[in-house]
């Protein structure tokens, strides 16, 4: 029954997180609150609700390899999975601003974590922890960010989320149906991976970086996979880039804000490594062939990559 809830459990996070960006937007809207601010706010926050929601339980339940790993793991997701498919399916043409900001940024995330994660090897400290003070300064980071998007968006010509308006009634059932289904299915994700873990003899870590790190950015997969296919690279791209600053400065940091993270730097910092890796390889691929182009032939190394890794952290369970 465990498995079945376990399964079950990523379909209501996703679909419930679905629900609530629909229900929130159409209420917003008939508000008038603009469609960038929409976008930039209900829907950005939705699309991260699986990790948010995943490791908030993780959290109060004094998971932290289990919160931490499905923050990297679903950065690598990001990176070398949905990246990868996408410029398979499309060669991915990037813009200036995200290959010198949003990239960057992105990497600058995941160092910033290695960094607050290894007090050990950095502070000479008798524990790794990510601290409720580390997590203070990852929000404030994700602060910077937010201001940065919104000055960005403003910018453009574009309006932003094309917003349904939905009755009320239904509106407001998207809402609580969405926020009881993030709930449910979050608590099954976080007692089904415990439960997995402890009967193959496997770590929560090993657990959260491949099944739930993966379960949980199925969104963003087929976010990612439907623009490539339309040939629209900005959405493809950002979207993923996007996803992995979010992961980091606001899940990460609110996760640790609620409890203190130990983090085994043993088993853990090679995830951390291939991540900065991730980011740091998407950089200079922008500048190598075509430029600021990221080619199928990339994509397929970017895939490679990540199945080997996968396969690797199975067979050696670590």
């Amino acid at each position: 029954m465990l498995y079945f809830l376990f399964a079950l459990g990523f379909v209501l996070l996703i679909k419930g997180a679905d629900y609530l960006v629909d229900g929130s937007a159409s209420i917003a809207k008939k508000f008038n609150i603009s469609n960038l601010v929409i976008g930039l706010t209900i829907v950005a926050f939705g699309t991260s609700a699986p990790e948010l929601i995943v490791n908030l339980f993780a959290s109060f339940q004094g998971s932290a390899d289990l919160a931490i790993s499905n923050i990297v793991g679903s950065n690598l997701a990001n990176m070398f999975l949905i990246l990868g498919v996408a410029s398979v399916v499309y060669p991915l043409k990037v813009k200036s601003n995200t290959v010198w900001k949003e990239i960057p940024l992105s990497l600058l995330a995941i160092v910033l974590c290695f960094f607050m994660a290894n007090d050990v090897m950095f502070d000479g400290a008798s524990l790794n922890t990510i601290s409720r003070i580390d997590g203070i300064s990852l929000i404030a980071f994700f602060i910077i960010f937010m201001y940065y998007s919104f000055g960005l968006a403003k910018s453009g010509d574009d309006e932003g989320e094309k917003i349904e308006v939905l009755p009320t009634s239904k509106s407001i059932l998207y809402v609580l149906g969405g926020m009881i289904a993030l709930a449910v299915g979050g608590k099954w994700i976080v007692d089904g991976a415990v439960f997995i873990a402890k009967s193959f003899n496997m770590s929560e870590a090993l657990i959260g970086l491949t099944v739930v790190a993966i379960g949980t950015s199925l969104p963003e997969l087929a976010t990612s996979y439907a623009a490539a296919r339309k040939q629209n690279a900005d959405i493809a791209v950002g979207n993923t880039v996007g996803s992995n600053i979010f992961n980091v400065f606001w899940i990460l940091g609110l996760s640790s804000m609620i409890r203190p993270l130990p983090f085994d730097a043993v088993n853990n910092n090679s995830d951390m490594y291939l991540a900065i890796f991730a980011s740091f390889l998407l950089f200079m691929f922008m500048f190598v062939g075509k430029k600021h182009l990221l080619q199928r032939s990339q994509g397929v190394l970017f895939l490679v990559i990540y199945f080997a890794y996968m396969i690797f952290k199975v067979v050696t369970n670590v």
